[in-house]
C-alpha cells in the first residue's frame, strides 16, 4: 500500500468539509474546486462525486452534474444520492423519462423513505402529463397560429379598471411609464393592452432577419444587457442607472428575459412595450430560455397562466420563435446569447439564413448560438450543460477573422462581477441579473458602446430589494423540490 494513502484520504476528507462550507455559503464554483481536489486525492469516494454533481447543478452545469453522479453510481451502485443527483440534473434539463428511472432506483434502494416516495410519485405524474401532451399535440403543418385567432379590439375594458389605458393603436411613452409604475406595485395591466403589446411586437419581429445589423451613428451610444431572468426590479434599476430606452438611448437585451425570477411577465411586457414604442432603439435576441421546454420547467409558463391566462402561454411561445438569434453592431461586434459552433467556417450569411421559427433544436447552428459556452483551453469540448459545446479562444479568433469582426459579446452564464473578459479580450460575457435566484450574490452588468470606437465600457451594479416573492414561485411544485 502507498505510504501516502491514509494521509491522502484524510486530506480529501478535510477538503470535502471545506467544500461543504463553501456550498452552504452559495460559493458553488469554490465548492466544485475543493471537491475536485478531494477527488484527486481519493477518487473512489462516491460522496465527493455526488456532492460535486450537486454543486454543478446549482451553476446550471447539468451535463457535468450527470457525469459526476454517474461516476458516483459506478463507484457505489447502492448509493441512493448518486441516483438522486443524476435524476435532479436530468429533471433540470427537461429529460423527465431519464429522471424517472433514477428516482425509481432511489425508491428501490430506500423503500421506506417518504421523501423518495413523494418525489417518485410527482415525477411519474410529470411524465404522464408530458406523454398526454405529446399524444394530443398537433403537427406543425396542421397548427393554426394562436396570434391569428386574437382580435384585441373586441376585448372590453371594464369601467372599474383603474390602470393605464392605450387610446387607439399607438402605444405611448406615458402609457409605458404608467405601466411600469403599476408593475412596481405588483398590479397587472388589462389583458386587452397586454394582447396589444404582444401582438404588435410579433408583427415587428416577423419583419426582422435572424441576424440583425445595428448601426450606431458616430457620437451615438448603445447599451447591451445580458440575462434578466424575470428580475423586474433589477431591470428598472438598469433604466434608472442608464436611462429609459429611447431613440437617443438604444438597448439590446441579449436573451433570457424570463424564467427563474418570478416577475417575468412584468419584464417581458416592459421590453415588448419599449420595442413597440421604439422599434429601432430596442433590440431583443432569443436566449435558450425563450422556449417552451424551459418555460415549462423554470416558471414562466406557470406565471403567465396565473397572471394572464392560458392563451398567453401559447402566444408568448409563438412570439419567442420570431426573436432574432444574433446581432452585429457597426460591423464590428457580434452579439449572441450563447456562443459559437461545432464547426469552423460559419459565416454571418449562414446565421442570417437560419429558419428560426421553431422551438430550438437539439443540435446545429441555432442550438449552438443559444447554448454554447466558452472554455479556457483551445479547441472544442463537451458542454458543461449537456447541450451544444464549449469552445476555446482559437475558435473565437477564427470566427472573428472569417467574418471581419473585432470581438464577441455573449451572455448565458452568471458571473460574480456581472461580466467576464476571456479569449485574449476578444470575448465578453455580460449577465444582468444580480444576486441571481436570490442566492448567488453576484453583481449585474451592462455594456455601453460609443461609436465609432466601439470600445466596451462595462458598468456593474448590485441587486435592489424586491417584494417577497421567491424565485420559481410559479414553477411546478415538483420542480421546485430539487432547486
Amino acid at each position: 500500500m502507498d505510504a501516502n494513502t491514509n494521509s491522502d484520504v484524510q486530506k480529501a476528507e478535510d477538503l470535502k468539509l471545506k467544500a461543504n462550507e463553501a456550498f452552504k455559503a452559495n460559493k458553488f464554483s469554490q465548492a466544485i474546486e475543493l471537491y475536485s481536489q478531494a477527488i484527486e486525492l481519493n477518487s473512489s469516494n462516491a460522496v465527493y462525486w455526488a456532492n460535486r454533481a450537486f454543486a454543478h447543478t446549482k451553476l446550471e452545469e447539468y451535463g457535468s452534474a450527470v457525469q459526476d453522479a454517474t461516476k458516483a453510481i459506478e463507484i457505489d451502485p447502492r448509493y441512493s444520492k448518486g441516483y438522486y443527483r443524476r435524476g435532479a440534473a436530468y429533471l433540470a434539463m427537461g429529460k423527465f423519462k431519464e429522471a424517472l428511472k433514477d428516482f425509481q432506483q432511489v425508491k428501490k434502494i430506500c423503500p421506506n423513505d417518504p421523501d423518495a416516495t413523494r418525489k417518485l410519485k410527482e415525477c411519474e405524474k410529470a411524465v404522464q402529463k408530458i406523454r398526454f401532451e405529446e399524444a394530443i399535440s398537433v403537427g406543425d403543418a396542421e397548427r393554426r397560429l394562436v396570434a391569428d385567432s386574437i382580435d384585441y379590439h373586441i376585448i372590453e375594458v371594464e369601467p372599474q379598471y383603474a390602470g393605464p389605458r392605450i387610446d387607439g393603436e399607438e402605444i405611448t411613452l406615458d402609457f409605458v411609464k404608467a405601466m411600469l409604475d403599476e408593475f412596481k406595485k405588483q398590479k397587472c395591466i388589462h389583458k386587452r393592452y397586454a394582447y396589444q403589446i404582444v401582438l404588435k411586437t410579433l408583427e415587428l419581429l416577423r419583419s426582422m432577419p435572424s441576424l440583425v445589423d445595428v448601426d450606431v451613428p458616430n457620437g451615438g451610444h448603445f447599451t447591451v444587457c445580458g440575462d434578466v431572468h424575470g428580475q423586474y426590479y433589477d431591470l428598472i434599476n438598469i433604466f434608472e442607472l442608464n436611462g429609459l430606452p429611447s431613440e437617443e438611448n438604444p438597448y439590446l437585451f441579449n436573451g433570457d428575459f424570463v424564467d427563474r425570477g418570478s416577475f417575468s411577465v412584468e419584464v417581458i411586457l416592459t421590453l415588448f412595450a419599449f420595442k413597440c414604442l421604439y422599434p429601432k432603439a430596442m433590440y431583443l435576441a432569443r436566449g435558450n430560455h425563450e422556449s417552451k421546454s424551459m418555460n415549462k420547467i423554470y416558471g414562466f409558463e406557470g406565471e403567465v397562466r396565473s397572471k394572464l391566462g392560458e392563451k398567453f402561454v401559447e402566444l408568448f411561445a409563438e412570439v419567442f420563435c420570431w426573436l432574432p438569434l444574433a446581432h452585429v453592431i457597426n460591423k464590428k461586434v457580434f452579439v449572441v446569447h450563447g456562443g459559437l459552433f461545432s464547426v469552423d467556417g460559419v459565416k454571418l450569411s449562414d446565421i442570417r439564413s437560419i429558419d428560426r421559427f421553431c422551438e430550438p433544436p437539439e443540435e446545429g447552428l441555432m442550438c449552438e448560438l443559444l447554448w454554447s459556452d466558452p472554455q479556457p483551453q483551445p479547441g472544442r469540448g463537451p458542454s458543461k450543460r449537456g447541450v451544444a459545446l464549449s469552445f476555446g479562444g482559437d475558435v473565437t479568433k477564427k470566427f472573428l477573422e472569417d467574418n471581419n469582426l473585432d470581438f464577441i459579446v455573449r451572455s448565458h452564464e452568471v458571473k460574480d462581477e456581472g461580466y467576464e473578459i476571456e479569449h485574449d479580450g476578444k470575448l465578453i460575457t455580460v449577465f444582468s441579473a444580480p444576486n441571481y435566484c436570490d442566492q448567488m450574490g453576484n453583481k449585474g452588468a451592462f455594456i455601453r458602446f460609443t461609436a465609432p470606437e466601439m470600445k466596451p465600457d462595462i458598468v456593474t451594479f448590485s441587486a435592489v430589494p424586491h417584494p417577497d416573492v421567491k424565485p420559481m414561485a410559479y414553477a411546478n411544485n415538483f420542480l421546485r423540490m430539487f432547486q
